[in-house]
């Protein structure tokens, strides 16, 4: 049975035998060592962090005794979930985010724990979320997250591709009606100050 460890971009935590693109955590275990279920904890501190699955050998042990690893599709799905680079296995991504993040909300910089707090300001107070016509959405930046009727959607040159676990599909949209934004506004921001998340290829080849 596969772990439940797989982040759809609303947030929630799902089993699913799909692994993604990228790995992060919430800042420290929401698991039983033991069992390796979930706790009713769904993150350990302000630090919700995307890292690659992959950085200089290191093995793990997935849902030990250490940290609870988190997987995504992509980094796009990640960021709408309310993560961020991490500025470790991810330096220089992590940088183009902060300097991104500083630009986009008005900021002289961002640091690690200053992007935390405003993204888990965002994540606690669950605003309304902000809604746009359809025909509206696909003009947010590239990287961008939506949900239309309960689906979530990447946005894509130009285009609006259903998301699943295992990759993104050319979604018929109606013409009318409207969707929500799910990525948090501040990393909206971000992706309107330039930073390019990385995408699944399915959700690449689709937008060609």
């Amino acid at each position: 049975m596969p772990l439940q460890n797989r982040v759809d971009p609303f947030g929630a935590i799902h089993a699913h035998s799909a692994r993604g693109l990228f790995m992060g955590n919430r800042g420290g275990r929401i698991h039983h060592p033991v069992t390796r279920t979930l706790t009713n904890r769904r993150f350990a501190s302000k630090a919700w962090i995307i890292c690659l699955c992959a950085f200089r050998g290191r093995q793990r042990n997935v849902m030990g005794d250490s940290y609870t690893e988190l997987f995504f599709l992509d980094e796009a799905t990640a960021l709408a979930a309310g993560h961020r680079p991490c500025f470790e296995c991810q330096r220089s991504r992590a940088e183009a985010f902060a300097r991104c993040f500083a630009i986009g909300n008005g900021l002289a910089s961002a640091k690690a724990g200053e992007m935390d707090a405003v993204l888990h300001s965002e994540r606690l107070g669950k605003p309304v979320r902000r809604r746009l016509p359809l025909r509206d959405l696909s003009s947010l930046p590239d990287g961008s997250l939506v949900e239309i009727a309960g689906h979530p959607c990447l946005v894509q040159g130009g285009k609006l591709l259903g998301w699943s676990f295992d990759g993104y599909r050319d979604l018929p949209v109606p013409d009318v009606g409207d969707g929500a934004i799910l990525t948090p506004p501040s990393t909206l921001r971000a992706l309107e100050a330039g930073y390019k998340p990385a995408i699944h290829p399915s959700g690449l080849a689709d937008a060609t």
